[in-house]
C-alpha cells in the first residue's frame, strides 16, 4: 500500500511544512506580514494567487519555509481536485494544509491520485516524494482505501490485452477475492454453453477460453448487493468489424469489470454489513470460424431469445446472462457497470458517465453521491417508448435494433429486460478512460462512478 507513505498521520503536522491557500484579494494582506526578500520573490515570479498556481518561499539557508497555493476569487473551484498538482510538482518532503482549499477528504485523495504511474512496462513513479498529512476533516484510512482502489482500477485497464486476458482478468480477481476470504469459482469455456449461452456465444472465437468469473463476500444473511462487470478483454467488433481508430483503446473494454473489482475492494477492506456478489462475464470478441454472425438467434440464460443484429453489440449479450444469474436470488441491489456504448461519449463526453436506474431513492442517492464525491454521473432516463427500437421479427430482442438514436438508453432497456427480482438495479456506462490529464487524473484507464457508488453503499447498509 504506497499512498500510506503518502499520506501521513496528523501527528505528523508540526514538523510539515504549511500549504497555504491564498486568494487574490487576501495576497496583498499576506506579502505585508512577510519579509522584504519573501515579497520581492512573490512580485519577481509573478505571482498573483491564480486558481491551482502555487509558489514555494525559501526561509532561512534556502529552506523551503512555506507553500502559497492560489485560490482565485476563492469561490467554489470546478475542480475540487485542483490543489493535487502539488504532489507531483513539490519537492520530496512532508507537507500540511493550514486549511484544505475543500473538503480533506477529497483534498487527500486528489493529492494520492495524482501520484499514480503506471509503471510495468517502464517509466517512473509519479511526483518527487512530497507527502501530505492528512487534513483534520478527513479518515486517512477510507482515503487510502480509495486512493488503493482507483490504483487498482487504472493498473487493470492501462494493461495490453496481451497481458491482460480472461485468464488474467480472472488471476486479478482471484487475487482480490483471496485476500478478502471470498468464496471464488469459475464457468470456463464450452462449460458455459449450457448455462451461460450468450457468454460463450460471444467468447467461443478466442483462443482465450471466455469465462464467467463468481465469487462472494460476507455474511449469506446480509443484504445482498450484486456487482456485474462487462470483461470484454479485447473488442474486435466480431465479424461486423472495428475501425482501426475505433479498436485502438479497445484493451479498456474490460473498464466495467475493472471497476466493479476496484468498488468490490472497498466494500470489503471497509467491512460493509453486505452478502457481495461480483459477477464478472471474461471474453475476448475475436474473429474466427467460431464467431458468431450477424443473423444468428442465441437463446440467453433467461429464455429470452435474441437476434444479433451487429457483433460489436456484444458487451450486452454477455452482461444480460450475468445479470440473469444475478436477479435469480432477488437481491437488494444489482449494480453494473461497463464500456457499453460510444452514444454516451456523444451524450456527455469523457468525464460524466450517465447512468440509469428506476429506483428513485437509489437515483437521488447516486446523484448526490456524485456530487459530493467529485465523482460525475448524470441520470439517463430508461424511457420505456424506447423498447421498440430493439424489437425482432424473429426472435424475442434485437441486440443492436434499426435505429442509431438513444444508443446509450436503448442499450440500458435491452439489459433492464433481464432483471425482475432484484428490489433495486442501477446500470452504469462508463468510459474507464482520462483522455487529457487533469489534477488528479493522469492520462489512461481510470476509475468512474466507484467512489458515489461506495458512498452510497455505505450509506445505505450500516
Amino acid at each position: 500500500m504506497r499512498h500510506k507513505h503518502l499520506l501521513l498521520p496528523a501527528a505528523r503536522a508540526s514538523s510539515a511544512r504549511p500549504i497555504i491557500a491564498v486568494r487574490r484579494e487576501d495576497l496583498p494582506a499576506l506579502k505585508a506580514g512577510l519579509g522584504a526578500p519573501q515579497r520581492a520573490w512573490i512580485e519577481a515570479n509573478g505571482f498573483a494567487g491564480e486558481a491551482g498556481k502555487w509558489i514555494i518561499l525559501p526561509g532561512a539557508g534556502g529552506k523551503i519555509e512555506q507553500v502559497l497555493l492560489g485560490a482565485g476569487n476563492g469561490q467554489a473551484a470546478d475542480d475540487p481536485f485542483q490543489a493535487a498538482r502539488l504532489a507531483s510538482g513539490l519537492p520530496a518532503g512532508d507537507y500540511r494544509f493550514e486549511a484544505p482549499p475543500g473538503p480533506g477528504a477529497l483534498v487527500a485523495l486528489g493529492w494520492l491520485m495524482e501520484t499514480y504511474a503506471f509503471t510495468r512496462y517502464g517509466g517512473k513513479e509519479a511526483g518527487n516524494g512530497a507527502r501530505l498529512v492528512c487534513p483534520g476533516d478527513a479518515e486517512r484510512a477510507d482515503v487510502i482505501r480509495q486512493a488503493e482502489a482507483v490504483s487498482l482500477v487504472r493498473d487493470l485497464v492501462n494493461t495490453p490485452a496481451s497481458d491482460m486476458g480472461p485468464d488474467e482478468l480472472q488471476a486479478a480477481a482471484g487475487d482480490l477475492a483471496g485476500r478478502h476470504g471470498a468464496r471464488f469459482r469459475v464457468v470456463v469455456g464450452k462449460r458455459l454453453a449450457a448455462g451461460f449461452p450468450m457468454i460463450h456465444a460471444v467468447g467461443r472465437a478466442s483462443a482465450r477460453a471466455p469465462r464467467l468469473i463468481d465469487f462472494t463476500w460476507g455474511d449469506p444473511k446480509a443484504a445482498k448487493v450484486t456487482l456485474v462487470g462487462k470483461g470484454v478483454t479485447f473488442d474486435t467488433g466480431g465479424l461486423d468489424i472495428k475501425p482501426a481508430s475505433n479498436m485502438a483503446l479497445m484493451k479498456k473494454d474490460m473498464g466495467g469489470a475493472a471497476n466493479v473489482l476496484g468498488l468490490a475492494s472497498m466494500i470489503m477492506d471497509a467491512r460493509l454489513p453486505v452478502r457481495l456478489r461480483v459477477l464478472i462475464p471474461a471474453v475476448e470478441n475475436a474473429i474466427s470460424g467460431e464467431a458468431f454472425r450477424p443473423g444468428d438467434v442465441l437463446k440467453s440464460r433467461k429464455g429470452l431469445t435474441v437476434e444479433i443484429g451487429n457483433t460489436d453489440a456484444e458487451g450486452r449479450l454477455v452482461l444480460a446472462d450475468a445479470l440473469a444469474l444475478a436477479d435469480a436470488e432477488s437481491p437488494d441491489l444489482i449494480i453494473d457497470m461497463a464500456t457499453l456504448t460510444g452514444a454516451a461519449r456523444v451524450a456527455l463526453g469523457p468525464d460524466v458517465a450517465p447512468f440509469f436506474t428506476d429506483d428513485e431513492a437509489a437515483a437521488a442517492a447516486l446523484a448526490e453521491a456524485a456530487g459530493r464525491q467529485n465523482d460525475p454521473l448524470w441520470r439517463l432516463p430508461l424511457w420505456r417508448p424506447y423498447n421498440a427500437l430493439f424489437e425482432s421479427r424473429i426472435a424475442d430482442l434485437n441486440n443492436a435494433g434499426s435505429s442509431g438514436f438513444a444508443g446509450s438508453i436503448t442499450a440500458a432497456l435491452f439489459l433492464r429486460r433481464f432483471v425482475e427480482k432484484a428490489r433495486a438495479y442501477v446500470h452504469l456506462d462508463i468510459f474507464a478512460w482520462t483522455p487529457v490529464a487533469k489534477p488528479g487524473r493522469p492520462m489512461g484507464g481510470e476509475a468512474q462512478g466507484i467512489r458515489a457508488l461506495y458512498a452510497v453503499i455505505a450509506g445505505r447498509y450500516r
